[in-house]
């Protein structure tokens, strides 16, 4: 830290604790009591209930729920093993053309998310392929959503690397697959591990493109959740809002365990 006096460094913590609390805390404090409140006219809610939470958990809800986890699982594998093999075939090619491929992969998340939903709902919505109406026009939304932090993420390990354990290995006779499969992969797998996190996060809680494009037999919770704060019901969207929390949190707990049981 670069404040030295005892005073200045009180008063760095006192200024982060309190915009930590109103941007942070504060915004998820008020969500889990929307999601008990069954009456809210005062400063803080009335009628406490569990059953916002319990409609949350109701059948419709739990297929969106279900929906979602499907949906985030598949593109996030998919933009992992995609920005992945991007990541360590653009590490070799010329700065001029890298810096190329580097655009083409960030170019999704420079324009609003809906404009990747609109142009996909256009591109495939007539012969030869057509995805409109089906769940993979979903999948493949938030796979192009999230693929530039999965590339970025593998680029950032690749650049960390020591280039000597791939040229050790290659000067004692390794043919360049076996260098990728024993040696760059292993020295990876923290870089793919946060990406397949930070995929699955960002997955979870897409909506800007899912919205455009998705079919209703396809719906995720947060359009679900979108469609119930539209309508004024704010306490089970609330509801669904902490369930979606919770999930995506057991969701990356369980990525980050086989994480943990790679490495050991």
């Amino acid at each position: 830290m670069l404040v030295w006096s005892r005073g200045g460094r009180i008063a760095f913590w006192a200024v982060f604790a309190v915009i930590f609390l109103v941007l942070i805390v504060a915004p998820l404090a008020v969500i889990v009591l929307a999601s008990l409140a069954g009456k809210w006219d005062g400063v803080l809610p009335s009628h406490l209930t569990f059953g916002n939470l319990h409609r949350a958990l109701s059948s419709d809800n739990s297929a969106s729920l279900t929906t979602s986890l499907q949906t985030a699982l598949i593109a996030g594998i998919g933009a992992v093993a995609v920005g992945s093999w991007a990541a360590i075939s653009a590490a070799r090619l010329p700065i001029l053309l890298r810096r190329t491929v580097d655009g083409f992969f960030h170019l999704p998340v420079a324009v609003p998310s809906v404009v990747v939903g609109l142009g996909l709902l256009v591109a495939f919505s007539k012969h030869p392929l057509v995805l409109n109406g089906t769940k993979w026009i979903v999948i493949l939304a938030q796979a192009m959503l999230v693929l530039a932090f999965a590339y970025s993420t593998v680029s950032a390990g690749l650049a960390r690397l020591d280039p000597a354990y791939a040229e050790v290995a290659a000067s004692l006779g390794a043919r360049p697959g076996r260098v990728l499969w024993r040696i760059r992969l292993p020295l990876l797998l923290p870089s793919i591990a946060a990406a397949a996190s930070l995929s699955m996060a960002l997955c979870m809680g897409e909506v800007g493109a899912t919205i455009m494009v998705y079919p209703a037999s396809w719906r995720t919770l947060p359009v679900s959740i979108f469609g119930l704060a539209d309508r004024g019901n704010a306490f089970l969207a609330a509801a669904d809002t902490v369930v979606l929390l919770i999930t995506t949190l057991i969701a990356l707990l369980v990525i980050g365990r086989l994480r943990g049981r790679a490495h050991s």
